[in-house]
């Protein structure tokens, strides 16, 4: 009987409060500044319903009284608002103090009902409380993390308070006891309704039953916080088999803790589907797991489906799907959303501008990095921007392939950036992409400067290092110690190589220690192996001496320790040098 009156009082009220509200257009706009709330919903900046006739009596304007809202007014109001929901709504200590400490706007709202220049505050609250029953929803919801306009949805006229729905506040305080917290509740609630409506026992046995696939309770109240969806219907199928498989990495709970993120929404489904495409790209236990890590974005938005599209279309242009296998193990990163609608936009660029085939999968192996990284604009606008045909389009991109992302760069900052390159030194940057370094970073403008070369003939010197022999991660870190190595032509470091295994007899692994003997010239080589061997002949040095200890301590050095360490070893030098000469 008593909530019956309580219901007439309002409806009256609203009503009283109603032909105020058409008297007091002006001031209506105000209002909206200060979100209110009211019976029906959150009133928001521009919201239609709002010029309805039948209002609460928080709908109606109201100017507010004092020049500006102090800490202290607010905590008067905070205090009013908890002693009306704990004392006489008899919600707990906590609900109560929470739901007064996290509502911010609704507090606001409340302090423009009364006349703040009075001393005490938190009576004229108090009293005005009494004779204005509130939408008890408004302020919980907005405590729990929702926002006015998200809050309006929610918010039904026949609940009023919070105990006219007694399993929504049952549930609530399942995921409060379980340790979720009441600020990230609202979103739970936002995406997934439907859990707020079980029976006494579910909710829990759901949160359990992910702690029984071997998932600590933190790990699965960071889960359900992020993605809610796990917690409606039968336990997620998807979501065990994605679980399954980190467990088979043995990185299960360590993943998912760590890699997990509130920016992100999650789709079981598709990162189960993207898990499976990695393995078939070849990533397998140890390289699958790396690459997790690394790239945690790869299952967190990749799409296998659009991954899938993207294959297609790179073998309908001419790659083989061991070529694409190669460019997803070099270009992890290919298989991003936003990287995968950057490569398909590049592929319709190419297209469109009829750029052969041959030229097409050119460009995809070199320039991988840049597809990825660089929004497009398309041939049409930049056409019109350069006042040039297709034909004269395709000509330019054909013989400089650096033009199709500095003329069609959607960034400004981007273009110039790139039209500061030229076509030798984008090759030069892909080489050493290739071999580590980071993309703008200070080692990679210091890279620069220290390799000589073009990227291409820098390439095949790499490669010449590799097939005399040598691992091509120890390569990578060899060049990176001394990169002049890399200045002389091809078929000079395979002669010096030679002479290193046939002549001197030394292994090709000897580079890695001394990597610098590349560097000396042929004429300087010969001669000090030749000095050398003669006296190895003659149990005159040490049978094992280091590469640049042979060639690289000074001529007076080398007179001093090998050709005087032997009585007919100066005649011999001489007459090495004239030979070789």
């Amino acid at each position: 009987m008593m909530r019956f009156r309580l219901k007439i009082a309002h409806f009256n009220i609203g009503i009283a409060f109603s032909s105020i509200a058409h008297q007091t257009q002006a001031s209506r706009s105000e209002l909206y500044h200060v979100r209110c709330f009211q019976s029906g919903r959150f009133v928001c900046e521009g919201d239609e319903s709002s010029s309805s006739s039948s209002r609460h009596w928080s709908q109606s304007p109201t100017r507010v009284f004092g020049n500006r809202v102090s800490r202290a007014m607010k905590n008067e109001a905070q205090k009013a608002l908890f002693d009306y929901l704990h004392h006489t709504r008899t919600l707990s200590f906590v609900d109560a103090e929470h739901i007064s400490n996290n509502s911010p706007r609704f507090i606001s709202s409340l302090l423009s009902k009364i006349d703040t220049r009075k001393e005490d505050i938190s009576q004229s609250l108090t009293k005005f409380l009494r004779y204005n029953p509130i939408n008890e929803f408004e302020p919980f919801f907005e405590s729990l993390g929702l926002r006015p306009c998200e809050i309006s949805r929610f918010l039904q006229r026949d609940l009023v308070l919070l105990s006219d729905d007694t399993v929504l506040f049952e549930n609530f305080h399942v995921l409060c006891n379980y340790g979720i917290p009441r600020s990230k509740i609202g979103c739970v609630y936002k995406e997934a309704r439907e859990i707020f409506g079980y029976e006494n026992g579910v909710l829990l046995s759901k949160l359990e039953a992910y702690e029984r696939l071997g998932l600590s309770k933190p790990i699965v109240i960071k889960l359900v916080t992020y993605s809610p969806s796990l917690l409606v219907g039968d336990i997620h199928r998807e979501f065990v088999d994605v679980v399954g498989k980190l467990k088979d990495l043995d990185m299960a709970c360590d993943w998912l803790g760590r890699y997990l993120s509130d920016r992100k929404t999650y789709n079981w489904g598709s990162v189960l589907e993207t898990m499976e495409l990695l393995e078939k790209m070849g990533f397998k236990e140890e390289k699958l797991s790396s690459l997790l890590k690394t790239y945690p974005d790869l299952v967190g938005e990749t799409s296998g489906k659009k991954a899938y599209v993207m294959f297609d279309k790179l073998l309908k242009v001419g790659l083989e799907m061991d070529e694409i296998d190669k460019l997803v193990i070099d270009h992890p990163e290919m298989l991003l959303d936003k990287s995968v609608k950057s490569i398909l936009a590049a592929l319709k660029y190419m297209i469109r501008i009829r750029l052969e085939k041959q030229f097409i999968v050119r460009i995809l192996q070199q320039h991988m990095k840049l597809i990825c990284s660089t929004s497009l604009l398309g041939p049409k606008a930049v056409c019109s921007k350069l006042k040039i045909g297709r034909e004269e389009l395709h000509q330019i991109i054909k013989e400089e392939p650096l033009k199709l992302f500095s003329l069609a760069s959607k960034t400004t900052k981007r273009r110039i950036e790139l039209d500061s390159l030229d076509f030798r030194n984008a090759e030069k940057r892909a080489f050493l992409l290739k071999i580590g370094y980071v993309e703008n970073s200070d080692e990679m403008v210091s890279a620069l400067k220290r390799f000589q070369g073009r990227g291409d003939e820098l390439q095949e010197r790499f490669d010449s290092l590799v097939k005399a022999g040598l691992d091509y991660n120890v390569v990578t870190e060899v060049v990176k110690r001394a990169p002049h190595i890399l200045s002389r032509p091809k078929d000079i470091i395979e002669k010096k190589i030679d002479l290193l295994k046939d002549y001197l007899g030394y292994p090709v692994e000897s580079l890695v220690e001394s990597p610098t003997y590349l560097c000396y010239s042929m004429e300087r080589i010969h001669q000090r192996f030749s000095m050398y061997i003669w006296l190895r002949e003659r149990d005159a040095v040490v049978p094992r001496l280091t590469l640049g200890t042979i060639v690289g301590i000074s001529n007076t050095r080398f007179l001093s320790y090998f050709v005087n360490s032997h009585p007919e070893g100066p005649a011999t030098w001489e007459s090495i040098k004239k030979s070789s000469t």
